[in-house]
């Protein structure tokens, strides 16, 4: 098979889609890796040391578009791009369909097959090729909310961590899955006061256990929800339904019962955002301001710290590339029920219920286009 990696062009997005060392997987196995000159500068992988890999450098994106039999990104493809995707064609990366009707409205238009690493699967229903960007941003959502809560970005002019004799900040995690347990991590190590809000009790006893007296936990309802809420300086929304919008948990009128300058740090924004005032934002530009509470919502943080992302990412999608590549889509899918779970949209048809049903799409069955249904 003929693989492309074009290099990625959503804003200060460093990361790439396949590492020098992925490529060379490929090529071992067979197959023909083309990459778009400069692609993996990113990560400091020179145009050299994918041509040692045995990768091709090909001259900008159209050859890849027009001549790969599979494409492979990290995140979705940008309007510019979802004009060169062609029918039969695989695009293997990030999606986030739920939220972007655009995107989903071109992917369905384009005739592509299209595989979302964030609704692949694993054992007990985990998200495997999710996870490492989860571990990634709840680790980065500490940092980037730290910084926001400095008065110069508008925040209350409070340390996470206080100091001797002055009370540390009061963090509140609202999930406890990957990204929210990673986040609790790092506010803990750093001293500050760490609420975990969950609905799921066994949740709830697996952080307890790991955190025991350095992180409290409450049952997420609305009214413990408001309370803590109201008292924090820092608001982190780590909620997650696989392949559907995240649901609205702070509205626009909570945000006038919490302190002035507060910070709200918004990691659902990929899957629309889990604040009702969140709007996605960039590097460039990654904080605004509404009625006095700072919003960080920068829907790919992870590519902020592209080469420690890059490589866990391809740590897990590597295997199902090679699997995808040595097998045909369908084959690996038929060899693979995880795999299958990755299939969002294919030859004009959506097929991931939770997308259909959120943007009015007609369903088809993944195990109906594979004749396992």
């Amino acid at each position: 098979m003929r693989i492309g990696c074009p290099r990625e062009i959503k804003n200060h997005e460093y990361r790439v889609g396949l590492t020098p060392e992925s490529a060379r997987e490929l090529v071992r196995h067979g197959h023909e890796v083309w990459i778009e000159g400069g692609a993996g500068l990113g990560i400091d992988a020179t145009d050299a040391q994918y041509q040692a890999a045995g990768a091709q450098i090909v001259d900008g994106p159209d050859p890849i578009f027009a001549e790969c039999e599979m494409v492979v990104k990290v995140k979705e493809p940008q309007a510019d791009e979802r004009k060169k995707l062609r029918e039969g064609q695989i695009l293997y990366t990030y999606l986030h369909l739920a939220p972007d009707p655009e995107q989903t409205h071109d992917l369905v238009k384009s005739g592509v097959t299209a595989i979302a690493y964030e609704t692949v699967t694993g054992p007990g229903r985990t998200l495997p090729l999710l996870k490492p960007m989860s571990q990634v941003a709840g680790r980065m959502s500490v940092q980037a909310g730290a910084t926001a809560l400095e008065k110069g970005h508008g925040g209350r002019g409070v340390l996470l961590g206080g100091v001797p004799g002055v009370m540390p900040a009061k963090v509140v995690v609202i999930g406890g899955g990957v990204v929210g347990f990673n986040a609790a991590q790092m506010a803990a190590g750093l001293g500050a006061d760490v609420t975990i809000l969950d609905r799921d009790p066994e949740v709830l006893e697996r952080v307890g256990t790991h955190f025991e007296s350095r992180a409290k936990t409450r049952f997420s309802n609305e009214a413990n929800l408001h309370a803590a809420v109201c008292e924090a300086d820092l608001v982190i929304g780590a909620v997650l339904i696989p392949g559907a919008a995240a649901p609205k948990l702070i509205t626009r009128e909570l945000l006038g019962d919490m302190l002035a300058g507060a910070v709200l740090v918004d990691v659902a924004i990929d899957q629309g955002g889990c604040f009702e005032t969140s709007k996605p934002t960039t590097h460039d530009d990654p904080t605004y301001i509404v009625d006095g509470i700072v919003h960080y919502c920068v829907a790919n943080m992870p590519g902020a710290v592209a080469r420690t992302s890059t490589y866990a990412l391809n740590n897990v999608t590597l295997p199902h590339a090679l699997e995808i590549a040595d097998k045909g889509w369908k084959g690996a899918m038929q060899a693979s029920p995880h795999l299958a779970e990755g299939l969002n949209v294919h030859a004009g048809e959506v097929t991931y219920e939770a997308v259909a049903k959120e943007l009015g799409y007609e369903y088809r069955s993944v195990g109906d286009i594979l004749g396992t249904a």
